[in-house]
């Protein structure tokens, strides 16, 4: 990677690549721009370099160093990549929203993991930011957890998207707004006691010995203490941290506590750990495709979750989540940008390619909506990654 000098970027650059605080903690994505407030959290933490693999680009968009061919060649490149949302993100006040609760988040987590005393306030703020996108942009929010391709932040990106969940099932079930923040906030900070077990344990890529495996499960204990006893929030919060890993069945931790008497915030964020987990990359595994992950909830027949908050669950995301990539039964591949809580089976789709074989470039392909066209139905889901190889 190259090493830039903080001292020679300014508000409104951009990189081809994503640019890097300390080799790991992204900065900004791909494309997006830097702000005068990313200049000055910089400055603040006293870093004077930072790096990507990235070329950067004037506001103009012309690429530093590079002739106009090759911009126009790096732009196209990322133009006729159908099955990726990169380019509606980048353009996305949404998508800008969506990194900013992540990078937010991973500042506190920082100091929380650093001994540093943390402003609630701050937290809050997320937690009120998330809440709103969400009423503003479900839709577009949503497929960023499927096709998000936000790098670095690996905590602070789960926990948002977890979040993110969480609040949509708790809105879906029609909790009291001043639940939905208590459950949302709680789903934010539910894993934070991660920060409290060592990297050989939380990265490992093998697994887990007897005495690894209950460490990691004395995190749900380490969050609550976080939560309660140092960021002094209530135990309406807290408790949604302690109990997430708690199952229906009564067979999880750390109290084995059984169906109702879970806290309904903990069983909600459950539901959406477990989706987020599935169709996420970890050290472990690959990430799985929305649609299969939906089926692995589905299969769950009342173990480990909550029936009625499942239900919840899949009228928000439908069978096939917004993201997910399909093929329908006349041969033509699409992409669902719409679920009907309605009708799970028929979302609305935008097609990639039709059935003759026509590839359409991000937008611009036909919305059709399946519950009107009674001829298409989804034959299958496929995996982005295997039809980006391909191409």
């Amino acid at each position: 990677m190259k090493k830039i000098p903080v001292k020679s970027l300014r508000a409104g650059l951009s990189f081809t690549e994503p640019v890097y605080i300390e080799g790991n903690s992204i900065l900004v994505p791909a494309g997006i721009a830097i702000r005068k407030k990313d200049l000055d959290r910089l400055a603040s933490w006293g870093i004077d370099a930072v790096t990507t693999d990235g070329e950067m680009i004037s506001e103009a968009g012309s690429q530093s160093g590079k002739g106009s061919g090759d911009t126009k060649k790096a732009k196209e490149s990322k133009s006729n990549n159908l099955l990726s949302l990169s380019e509606v993100k980048e353009n996305s006040a949404a998508y800008r929203t969506y990194v900013d609760l992540i990078s937010g988040l991973d500042e506190v987590f920082g100091n929380i993991g650093a001994g540093v005393a943390v402003e609630v306030r701050a937290i809050d703020n997320i937690t009120g930011d998330l809440l709103h996108v969400i009423r503003e942009q479900q839709d577009q929010v949503i497929g960023f957890i499927l096709g998000g391709e936000v790098s670095g932040y690996e905590l602070a990106k789960s926990s948002v998207n977890t979040a993110i969940l969480t609040a949509l099932i708790a809105l879906e079930m029609k909790l009291p707004n001043h639940r939905v923040m208590q459950i949302t906030t709680g789903a934010l900070l539910h894993d934070v006691g991660m920060l409290r077990l060592p990297k050989e344990i939380t990265e490992k890529k093998g697994g887990l010995s007897g005495a690894e495996l209950q460490r990691m499960q004395a995190h749900p204990l380490y969050t609550y203490k976080i939560i309660c006893k140092e960021l002094l929030y209530p135990e309406d919060v807290g408790v949604v941290a302690l109990q997430h890993h708690e199952r229906w069945d009564g067979e999880g931790y750390p109290r084995r506590i059984a169906g109702a008497n879970i806290d309904l915030g903990a069983r909600i964020v459950s539901v959406a750990d477990a989706f987020e987990a599935m169709v996420s990359e970890k050290p472990y595994r690959n990430s799985m495709m929305g649609y299969q992950a939906m089926k692995n909830l589905l299969s769950d027949n009342s173990r480990r979750f909550d029936p009625d908050v499942l239900k919840a669950f899949i009228q928000t995301m439908g069978i096939y989540p917004i993201g997910s990539i399909i093929l329908l039964n006349n041969g033509a591949i699409a992409r669902v940008v719409e679920v009907r809580g309605d009708a799970p089976l028929r979302p609305n789709i935008r097609i990639l390619i039709d059935e003759f074989g026509k590839v359409f470039k991000q937008d611009e392909g036909d919305i059709i909506e399946l519950l009107t066209e009674k001829s298409l139905f989804i034959a299958r889901a496929l995996d982005p990654r295997e039809l980006n190889k391909k191409k």
